[in-house]
C-alpha cells in the first residue's frame, strides 16, 4: 500500500514526521499509525493520528497521545551508568561514556567466556517490545550463550500458542480475519464478516495483542459480528456478548472439550473439511463423547445450557472465528485448552477461510534472522542451554531456555552457575513476570556482574545492575514494525526518527554496537538501515527507504492457502505437519510423553484438587487483566496515565467484600502459603463470588528507589503468591490464572511490604501441593463434589 503523503513535511514552522508506533515505550506490535510534529529545532510538539493508515485510521490510545511526558519525562535514562557491584541496591550510579560502558561490558563478557564459558551468561527479555527480535540475538550473536528467554513460568506468554500451532497446525500465529491483509479493509470482495468471533482468554481493547488492533471488534460489531465471550470476568465486551461464559479459571480445557463434545456428538461439523484436511478426528470424537456440557458445569462453573448454546452458534453460523488470549498460556493445562480450541476452529471448517482464521508460514521474514544467529552460539554451546529437557522434551524441540529450570541452576549450580544476567527490555522483579520473585532477586543479586538496556530506572535496576545502558523511544530511532513478529503479520511499518535521542540508542543499535565489539562476525551491517535493507530484501526488491514512503506495507494474501501449497515449504498442498493435515490428534507428542489428544487437568491449587488448602484460602484468585493506559509494568510514572489508573485494583464480588467488611477503595490483603500483596478494593458484580481478580505489574516509582524497598516493588507484588514449577506435561504454562487466596481488610500498602533477603528458603514454606516436584495427577480425571 502506498500513501499519499511523503513520510516527512514542513507544515507552517512545523516538522511532520509520518511513523508507526512499537517500542520503547511499551506495546504490542500494532504499529499505530500516527503523525509527530517538531519544532525546527526539533522539539516534541505534539501526535495525531494518521488517517490513512489502513489498519488504525487516525485512532491512538492514551499512551501514544502521553508521548510528550515520556520524552521530556525528568527521570528518563538519557545516558550509560555505573556503579561498584558493592552498591546494588543504592542510588550511587555515576554518569559514563558509551566508549567506557562499552569497554567495562567487553571486559566482562570476556572474562566470563575465559573463565565459564558462554553458557554462564544469561539473557532476560521483555515482552511485546521490540526486544521479542532483538534481544535473542543479543543473546546468541552478541554474548554467544544459548540462554535467554522471556522469564515467565512455563514460558506463559504468546510462545505456548505459537508453539501449539507450529505443532498442530505447522502454521504461524493463528488470527482472527479482521481484513487487515487489504487495503480497502472489509470492502474487499474476497472478505466476508464473521458471524461469531470467540473471544477465549482475550480483552483486545485493552491489550491490542501481538499486533492485533483491538478496536477491530468494534468495527466488526457494527457490521453484524456477534462475540462469544469465555472469560471469567464480566469486561466490557462480555456485557455486549450473546454467550458468556464465565468459568472457573483454569478450567478452559474443560470449556473447550465439552464444546467438542456438542459440535462433534450433534453432527455440526464440516465433514467434507474434516475429510480431507484434518487428522484424528475420529479419536478425538471418542475422547470427547463423555465430555458433554452436564460434565463440564461443576468443573467450570458455567450453566451446561450456555457452553451448549455457544457451541452450536459457533458452528452452526459459518463463517465465524477464535482470538485466543494469554489466559491459555497462563495456566498448565494450557496446551489442552488450546489444542481443544484449535480443533474446535479446525472440525467447523474456518481455517483460512474468509472471515474465519487467517494462517501463514510458521516464521516468515525477520522471524529467520532471529533463529539462524543460533549459528554463533555453536553446536557444543548450545548444547548447554538450559531447556529442561529430561522433563519437558516438547520445551526443548525450541531455542530458549526454559524458566523454571533456570532458577532451579540458580539455586543449585547443576549443571553449572551463572555468572552474569543481561536485562533486555525487562522489569521481571516487578510483577510482570517472575513468580516467586524474591527467590529470582535473591539468585540473581549473588552474580559477578548484571547489566542492563531500558529508557526507565526500574527496581529491576536499581536492585540487581552494575551497568545500564540508555534506549531510545520509537519517535527517536528508525525501525520497523512486524505484527505477530513474523508469524502472521499483515503489514510492515515504518518507525521513522522524529526527535534527537541525545545519547540514547534503540535496542538494535546497541545490538550492533556491542556486537561489533564481541562478534563482528555477526554484525555486517554499519547502519540499521543496512540491516532493514538485508531483513526485507530475503522477500522483496525494495528497501527500508521504500517502506518509508509506503508508510505501511500490507503483505499479499490469499485465502486456503493449504489447498495451494502455500503453508508448506516443498509447496505441496496440505499443512506443515508430519501427516500434512491438521492434527486434532497430535502424531508427535507421544515423542514427548504427551497424550496426543486434549484432556483436562484439574489445577495443582485448587477447591477440588487442595481442598484442605481451599478451607483456609477459600478464593481463586486470576491476574493478568490489561489497562487503557499502562503495559504490564511501564507507564506508572507517566502523570496523565497514572492520574486515569492510581493504584492497584482487586476486584471483588460485592458479596465476597461484605462478608469480608471490606468496601470499595479499601486497602486489601491478598495472601497464601507462598506470599502476600496489597491492593485497593473495587468492588463489583464483574467476578464470580468465589473469583477476585488482582492487577499485576505494579510499582511506585514516586516511593524510595534504594532496597529493600525498590519503589515499593514488593508491596502489591502479585507475583509473590505464585507457584514456579506448576507447570504443564509439555513445559508451557503455569497458573498465573488461577491460584487459591484469602483477603482481609489492611491499613495501608505497607501490609504487603517486604525484604527479600528475609525470605524463606522454599522447602520450608507451605503445604506440600505448593512445593517444588511434578504437578501433574496420574489420571486426567476431575476431581469435584457430587
Amino acid at each position: 500500500m502506498t500513501m499519499d503523503k511523503e513520510w516527512r513535511v514542513e507544515e507552517g514552522d512545523l516538522i511532520r514526521t509520518r511513523t508507526c508506533g512499537w517500542s520503547p515505550p511499551g506495546c504490542h506490535p500494532v504499529g499505530c499509525g500516527m503523525f509527530i510534529y517538531t519544532d525546527k529545532d526539533g522539539n516534541f510538539v505534539k501526535v495525531e493520528g494518521d488517517p490513512d493508515h489502513p489498519i488504525t485510521q487516525g485512532r491512538l490510545c492514551p499512551r501514544c497521545l502521553a508521548m510528550g511526558e515520556f520524552l521530556n519525562h525528568p527521570d528518563r535514562i538519557k545516558y550509560p551508568m555505573k556503579r561498584a557491584k558493592a552498591d546494588r541496591g543504592k542510588d550511587k550510579w555515576e554518569r559514563i561514556s558509551w566508549d567506557e560502558a562499552l569497554d567495562i561490558l567487553e571486559t566482562e563478557v570476556r572474562k566470563i567466556w575465559e573463565t565459564y564459558g558462554p553458557e554462564a551468561i544469561y539473557v532476560s527479555k521483555g515482552t511485546g517490545r521490540e526486544a521479542t527480535e532483538y534481544a535473542p540475538p543479543m543473546a546468541q550473536a552478541v554474548f554467544k550463550t544459548p540462554n535467554n528467554a522471556f522469564m515467565m513460568s512455563g514460558a506463559s506468554c504468546y510462545g505456548p500458542r505459537t508453539v501449539i500451532g507450529d505443532f498442530l497446525l505447522g502454521a504461524g500465529y493463528p488470527e482472527l480475519d479482521y481484513a487487515a491483509f487489504f487495503p480497502d479493509r472489509y470492502d474487499d470482495p474476497r472478505y466476508e464478516v464473521p458471524k461469531y468471533i470467540i473471544l477465549w482468554g482475550k480483552s483486545p481493547l485493552q491489550s491490542n495483542p501481538d499486533g492485533f488492533f483491538g478496536h477491530a471488534i468494534i468495527d466488526l460489531m457494527k457490521r453484524g459480528s456477534k462475540l462469544i465471550v469465555i472469560d471469567p470476568r464480566l469486561t466490557w465486551l462480555a456485557s455486549r456478548a450473546e454467550f458468556h461464559l464465565q468459568l472457573r479459571p483454569g478450567t478452559d480445557a474443560a470449556i473447550g472439550l465439552a464444546m467438542l463434545n456438542v459440535v462433534i456428538g450433534e453432527d455440526l461439523y464440516d465433514h467434507a473439511f474434516c475429510d480431507e484436511w484434518v487428522f484424528g478426528l475420529d479419536e478425538l470424537a471418542e475422547r470427547v463423547a463423555d465430555k458433554t456440557p452436564e460434565w463440564a458445569e461443576p468443573i467450570t462453573w458455567v450453566p451446561a445450557d450456555v457452553i451448549r448454546g455457544a457451541a452450536r452458534a459457533f458452528a452452526m453460523n459459518a463463517p465465524s472465528s477464535i482470538m485466543w488470549g494469554l489466559a491459555i498460556d497462563t495456566q498448565q493445562n494450557g496446551a489442552q485448552a488450546g489444542q481443544a480450541l484449535l480443533a474446535l476452529g479446525a472440525i467447523c471448517g474456518y481455517m483460512d477461510v474468509p472471515g474465519g482464521i487467517t494462517l501463514a508460514l510458521p516464521s516468515s521474514f525477520m522471524g529467520r534472522w532471529t533463529y539462524e544467529t543460533l549459528q554463533f552460539v555453536g553446536e557444543e554451546v548450545e548444547k548447554k542451554r538450559i531447556d529442561g529437557e529430561e522433563d519437558h522434551p516438547a520445551y526443548a524441540v525450541g531455542p530458549y531456555a526454559h524458566p523454571d529450570s533456570v532458577l532451579t541452576t540458580l539455586e543449585t549450580e547443576d549443571p553449572y552457575a551463572f555468572h552474569m544476567f543481561y536485562f533486555y527490555a525487562s522489569n521481571p522483579i516487578a510483577p510482570t513476570c517472575y513468580a516467586e520473585p524474591e527467590r529470582w532477586y535473591n539468585a540473581i543479586v549473588k552474580m559477578d556482574f548484571n547489566a542492563a538496556q531500558d529508557c526507565f530506572m526500574t527496581p529491576t535496576i536499581m536492585g540487581l545492575c552494575d551497568l545500564v545502558l540508555p534506549v531510545s523511544f520509537f519517535p527517536e530511532h528508525d525501525g520497523f514494525v512486524l505484527p505477530h513478529f513474523g508469524r502472521n503479520t499483515h503489514f510492515l511499518g515504518a518507525m521513522n526518527a522524529a526527535v534527537d535521542p541525545g545519547e540514547a540508542r534503540s535496542d538494535l543499535e546497541i545490538d550492533m554496537i556491542v556486537g561489533k565489539r564481541l562478534n563482528p562476525e555477526a554484525w555486517p551491517w554499519d547502519t540499521v538501515e543496512e540491516f532493514f535493507d538485508a531483513q526485507i530484501h530475503t522477500q522483496y526488491d525494495w528497501g527500508f527507504n521504500d517502506l518509508r514512503e509506503f508508510g505501511a506495507f500490507q503483505q499479499p494474501f490469499e485465502y486456503r492457502k493449504y489447498e495451494k501449497g502455500m503453508l508448506r515449504p516443498d509447496g505441496e498442498p496440505g499443512f506443515n505437519t508430519p501427516t500434512g493435515l491438521i492434527e486434532v490428534s497430535s502424531s508427535i507428542y507421544d515423542d514427548f510423553g504427551e497424550d496426543p489428544l486434549p484432556y483436562f487437568m484439574e489445577p495443582a491449587m485448587s477447591p477440588y484438587s487442595t481442598p484442605d488448602l481451599y478451607e483456609d484460602y477459600p478464593l481463586v484468585m486470576t491476574t493478568g487483566g490489561r489497562s487503557f493506559v499502562s503495559f504490564h509494568s511501564e507507564h506508572r510514572q507517566i502523570p496523565s496515565l497514572r492520574a486515569i489508573h492510581p493504584d492497584p485494583l482487586v476486584t471483588i464480588n460485592p458479596k465476597t467484600a461484605a462478608k469480608y467488611g471490606i468496601n470499595d477503595g479499601d486497602y486489601v490483603l491478598i495472601e497464601n502459603p507462598l506470599g502476600k500483596c496489597v491492593e485497593r478494593a473495587r468492588v463489583t458484580n464483574e467476578v464470580p463470588e468465589r473469583v477476585i481478580h488482582a492487577e499485576h505489574g505494579w510499582w511506585f516509582p514516586e516511593d524510595d528507589p534504594e532496597a529493600p524497598n525498590l519503589n515499593g516493588v514488593w508491596k502489591s507484588n502479585v507475583n509473590r503468591l505464585i507457584p514456579m514449577y506448576k507447570v504443564g506435561v509439555t513445559g508451557y504454562g503455569a497458573p498465573y490464572k488461577n491460584v487459591l487466596c484469602r483477603i482481609s481488610k489492611a491499613d495501608g500498602y505497607e501490609a504487603g511490604a517486604a525484604d527479600p533477603a528475609l525470605y524463606e528458603p522454599r522447602a520450608s514454606r507451605g503445604p506440600e501441593s505448593m512445593t517444588n516436584g511434578p504437578s501433574q495427577p496420574a489420571s486426567y480425571e476431575v476431581i469435584h463434589p457430587e
